[in-house]
């Protein structure tokens, strides 16, 4: 029943997309696209991707300018965001999975309310952790039993957001990793890798074909698992971005003490699937009138309908699902909603394992 209600309201609002609009004129204005994150992740490198495209897709040809607020893993600009109100279509929010974490946790910081804010756009990304080459070398092929003697830093955004994924899953596999808390985005994660001060580190694909790329083909870095990628089956498969990388599932299934099935296996997918498959998301403001609505959802199915947006797209973004119209409102539901069984396991892991308390 469930279900029927979220497929009708998605079909609903399809079709309010589709035909209930006329449109905005966007001629002689500038959008203003807020990132809660710092302009060296994957977040800045996503929005600027699309911002010049949008611009030229958008009616009148505005000028689309991306501005950065970082703070507090991006709760800061996500809850200015929620005071905005809808005004003249020129103000726009990108969300990512470290927005949607606190938020599916009931961390207190958060004041902002998903379902005030209307979806326009759901990217699906991945994410690649790697390793100095000295400590990939120690690793047996899959199995990475003899990383376990290795103190590991960490540059993290915080325990309650997206970086949960990596931490559990380093966890899981036995690894001594130890945070450190409180960088503005996860490409400042990397520049502590580059500058010897971290020697483990995660990047969402984005940012890793960008800014990690380099470093693997100048022999300073080394892939050693992608989180993967969903099925049709909902099944953890290689990411298509990474095809000839493995998987955490993999490694994990290779290394003696880590386990894919049990109540922690449970809620790293369950927490994997919130935060990559719909990870980041375009938001207008509460009030957006159905207008906006249509002129944006249009503006951007027109950039993936684009003849060279494959091309284009898969260098910047990975090979991954571009999501408008009833497929990003049903994106949007699967990114804040996790089992409370996962739910309930990662906050007392986060409690017991970090001092995190949520409450």
């Amino acid at each position: 029943m469930a279900m029927s209600l979220v497929a009708a309201a998605a079909a609903t609002f399809a079709t309010n997309v589709s035909a209930g609009g006329h449109g905005i004129d966007l001629e002689g204005k500038t959008v203003e696209w807020v990132i809660p994150f710092s302009e060296t992740g994957g977040s800045a490198k996503w929005a600027n991707f699309y911002a010049p495209l949008l611009s030229e897709a958008l009616p009148g040809n505005p000028t689309v300018v991306v501005k950065f607020m970082p703070g507090a893993g991006s709760t800061k600009g996500a809850n200015w965001f929620q005071e905005q109100e809808y005004d003249d279509g020129t103000l726009i929010f990108g969300s990512s999975g470290s927005t949607q974490f606190p938020y599916l946790l009931g961390d207190p910081r958060v004041r902002y309310e998903y379902s005030d804010w209307n979806v326009v756009l759901a990217s699906g990304t991945g994410g690649v952790a790697y390793l100095p080459p000295d400590l990939a070398q120690k690793m047996d092929g899959l199995d990475a039993s003899a990383l376990r003697d290795t103190d590991f830093i960490y540059g993290s955004q915080g325990a309650t957001r997206l970086d949960l994924v990596p931490l559990l899953a380093w966890e899981m596999l036995g690894l001594n990793v130890e945070p450190v808390f409180g960088i503005k985005g996860r490409g400042d994660g990397r520049l502590m890798f580059e500058r010897g001060e971290a020697n483990i580190d995660y990047q969402t694909s984005s940012s890793f074909l960008k800014g990690v790329t380099p470093l693997v083909e100048a022999g300073t870095a080394v892939p050693m698992m992608s989180w993967g990628a969903l099925d049709a089956d909902g099944n953890i498969v290689r990411d298509p971005t990474f095809p000839d990388m493995p998987t955490f599932k993999e490694i994990c299934e290779a290394t003696e003490g880590c386990e894919t099935s049990g109540e922690q296996w449970d809620a790293w997918k369950a927490f994997f699937v919130a935060g990559f498959p719909a990870q980041k998301m375009v938001f207008l403001p509460a009030g957006a009138s159905n207008d906006a609505m249509v002129t944006y959802t249009k503006a951007f199915e027109d950039i993936k309908a684009r003849d060279d947006f494959a091309d284009i797209s898969a260098g910047r973004l990975g090979k991954y699902p571009q999501m408008t119209g009833a497929k990003a409102d049903g994106a949007l539901k699967s990114a804040t909603q996790v089992p409370d069984a996962a739910k309930e396991f990662v906050v007392n892991w986060l409690s017991e394992r970090y001092g995190v308390t949520l409450n």
